[in-house]
């Protein structure tokens, strides 16, 4: 019987093929969401542009270190990255750990060179900046170790093996085959490719050479922001890496399956739609964040300072809103009013316009009443 072998280690490697007609439909959809959400971004005053960025690249730093199992603190990643990009002097000096910074730093590297040709050099900085004060792991520089590098499951005695990448020996190599690609394939190159397509090569073919110890996922998704930024010039602030963790089992599943072949049809047909939903669920956030500000300009005066806790509470909370509605029992647990006072202050909120009611008695529950600041995103 003939052992199955890897796709790295096939006579087609790395010549990727795919039907380009099923993909048509998808890269002409894509494109048009994500003009909408870049015409939206142009058209704000600069200091909102950038309140929203803040927001939507602390969502991307925050989701795509979920997805290694990797939990960080956001308000310490959003501090950290108002201070890298120079955005405001809200920058807590201390608590902030080192994968928090780290993660902010090389957001802000990735961003800002955009536009510049991929290099080793680049991808070295940034897994420094991905890896800082992580002093276990080899920072700023390919695998060397012997050892087979593999992506593992369950039981550290009885693993259940995904993959196997190239030998240590071998990655330069391919990083030289992979680099020449990626800027060949830009949107001005020899070999030009759709945005979709391209995104999804770059992010398969460098998680199947897999250079890096440590870091390999959060790279690929930053080559991904990438080579999806050099289409359009301008960086993307879309929310992948949220969109891959809604479906995670079904994310490793698509690249464990993938992993043997160099047919790729399913593969870019299935990631390609993970990104075009990723665009759409970018554009409901930015609607959100750009409600939550003008509700806040709305209100602002009318509210006193323990509403104002409250709905910064909820909208702490983001599109999927409080988990089975909010309650005067809430109102109470969040400003540790009296329930005379949390039930007379709900009143209010609903009689200004700011909250809708629903339910009776035990049943009654509030929301943010955000439709006189919807319909603005065409």
């Amino acid at each position: 019987m003939a052992v199955k072998k890897w796709n790295w280690q096939l006579k087609d490697w790395p010549n990727f093929s795919y039907d380009k007609d099923r993909l048509e439909a998808l890269e002409a959809e894509y494109m048009k969401t994500s003009g909408v959400s870049l015409g939206v971004m142009k058209s704000l005053p600069e200091k909102e542009r950038s309140k929203l960025s803040v927001e939507l690249i602390c969502d991307e730093a925050l989701k795509t270190s979920e997805i290694e199992g990797e939990i960080l603190n956001r308000d310490s990643v959003r501090s950290s990255i108002i201070h890298e990009f120079g955005l405001g002097n809200e920058y807590k000096q201390t608590g902030i750990k080192p994968e928090e910074q780290g993660i902010a730093m090389m957001m802000r590297v990735l961003y800002s060179e955009f536009k510049t040709p991929l290099t080793h050099e680049m991808l070295y900085n940034w897994h420094e900046k991905l890896m800082f004060g992580r002093y276990k792991v080899k920072a700023g520089g390919y695998r060397t170790h012997m050892d087979e590098m593999r992506v593992v499951s369950g039981r550290f005695d009885k693993p259940k093996i995904h993959f196997v990448a190239p030998p240590s020996k071998d990655v330069p190599k391919e990083m030289d085959t992979f680099i020449d690609w990626f800027n060949n394939t830009h949107p001005r190159g020899e070999n030009a490719l759709p945005p979709l397509t391209r995104a999804g090569i770059t992010h398969l073919y460098f998680l199947s050479i897999h250079p890096f110890e440590d870091g390999n996922g959060r790279i690929s998704r930053a080559l991904v922001l990438k080579a999806l930024s050099q289409d359009i010039q301008a960086p993307v602030l879309t929310a992948i890496s949220s969109s891959i963790n809604a479906a995670r089992r079904k994310y490793y599943e698509l690249l464990g399956i993938q992993s043997r072949g160099n047919e790729i049809t399913d593969y870019l047909e299935a990631f390609g739609k993970t990104i075009f939903e990723s665009q759409e669920l970018t554009v409901k956030k930015l609607e959100f964040i750009i409600q939550k500000t003008r509700f806040f300009d709305a209100f602002r005066g009318k509210m006193n300072p323990r509403q104002e806790k409250v709905v910064l509470r909820i909208f702490k909370e983001g599109l999927k809103g409080f988990d089975g509605g909010f309650s005067v029992k809430n109102y109470i647990a969040v400003t540790k009013a009296s329930r005379a006072t949390a039930t007379r202050d709900l009143k209010d909120l609903v009689d200004k316009g700011a909250f809708n009611k629903t339910g009776q008695l035990k049943s009654t529950r509030y929301e943010l009443n955000l439709s006189p600041f919807q319909n603005f995103i065409e």
